[in-house]
């Protein structure tokens, strides 16, 4: 954890670690705080700690040897592995180096984070728009390190753009030339990996509602109090109306509640409080009288596409998420889903399902 160029700020108080705290890197600004409670731990005098136990000239001798053998055995690995790829590439036909990219190149791609983008359009804003066309819009944009870059950014209520971006991948990959456009890299952030999402407030309700010494309620459970980091993480937030729930019975059930109509409101994108719906309809009715053969027409339109060939996957996925979600929002406390149940529920279906919706986005 020394080498992390770019950690800032830790705080891992109260929670029994052991072991020697390090001292350089991102920890040389560190202060007693940010390892309070962990009786275990060890190292600087600056940290509030005991001092960590001399190593001796016996274990030096032990960790010495052990040390040599794992670089001998890192070696002969090594050229096991540089003899095996020799003779590969040696009798490897001549036409699969014909047919194949540019491994090299692949190599060299960047890896640039959906956050950058909205940082180097200034959030898409008209003042950098180049120009729109029939599948998308271009905006320019300033990197971090200074380079000018026009971004690309797809239509996905448009059938046809996932063809079209296909395609430019296609004709781009294999070729160099100055004045041909270069591309530097591409960003997938379709719908903001929902279910992840969800897997990460999920976590955080079975934090607040079991795991901490006094558990606690948060009221004002909805998408917007749910923000995103640049890595995409949930985090939630907004805690103005908190109750501290004195006692553990029901707490993992009386307020489920709320986190069922959210699953309903973020795949069906409605809001339960929408025009759509009158005085004998809600969201949850309209999901429920969906379940099993009219949930495409409840679903957001922009996770089924009639020419998906994993529209049966996908479906089914959904249809699961919504019973978890129906079963949070029971009539009857006694009878809704725990936070435990809910969480492994839906880490089960993230494991199962392999369609686009529920591993790769």
């Amino acid at each position: 954890m020394e080498t992390l160029r770019y950690l800032k700020y830790i705080n891992l108080s109260f929670n029994n670690l052991s072991g020697e705290i390090p001292s350089k890197g991102p920890f040389t600004n560190c202060t007693a705080e940010s390892f309070a409670s962990n009786q275990a731990l060890c190292g600087a005098r600056r940290f509030h700690v005991p001092p960590c136990p001399s190593i001796s000239a016996h274990k030096l001798r032990i960790k010495k040897l052990h040390r040599n053998f794992f670089i001998s055995l890192g070696v002969i690995i090594a050229v096991g592995a540089l003899s095996f790829g020799f003779v590969y590439l040696r009798y490897r036909k001549k036409d699969e180096f014909s047919s194949g990219a540019d491994l090299s190149l692949v190599a060299m791609l960047e890896r640039i984070s959906y956050f950058e983008l909205l940082q180097a359009t200034n959030w898409y804003n008209e003042s950098n728009l180049l120009g729109t066309g029939s599948f998308g819009s271009v905006y320019r944009g300033t990197l971090d390190d200074g380079r000018d870059v026009a971004v690309k950014a797809f239509n996905l209520q448009v059938d046809e753009a996932f063809k079209s971006f296909d395609v430019e991948c296609e004709v781009l990959r294999n070729l160099r030339h100055r004045n041909l456009t270069k591309v530097i890299s591409s960003c997938s952030n379709l719908e903001f990996k929902r279910l992840d999402i969800l897997i990460d407030v999920a976590c955080a309700l079975q934090y607040l509602h079991c795991e901490y010494s006094t558990p606690v309620i948060h009221c004002d459970l909805k998408p917007s109090n749910v923000l995103l980091d640049q890595d995409m993480v949930a985090h939630l937030s907004d805690f103005g109306l908190t109750k501290v729930w004195v006692g553990r019975i029901g707490i993992s059930k009386m307020r489920l509640y709320s986190f069922g109509i959210m699953l309903m409101e973020v795949f069906t994108r409605t809001n339960p409080n929408s025009e759509i719906f009158g005085e004998k309809l809600s969201l949850k009715s309209w999901v429920a009288n969906s379940i099993p053969d009219g949930l495409a027409h409840v679903i957001d339109v922009n996770l089924l596409k009639e020419s998906d060939e994993s529209i049966g996957e996908k479906l089914s996925c959904i249809a699961s998420i919504m019973k978890v979600a129906l079963g949070c929002t029971m009539d009857s406390p006694k009878e809704r889903s725990s936070i435990q149940d809910v969480l492994v529920a839906l880490k089960k279906m993230k494991l199962q399902y392999t369609s686009p919706l529920c591993s790769g986005t």
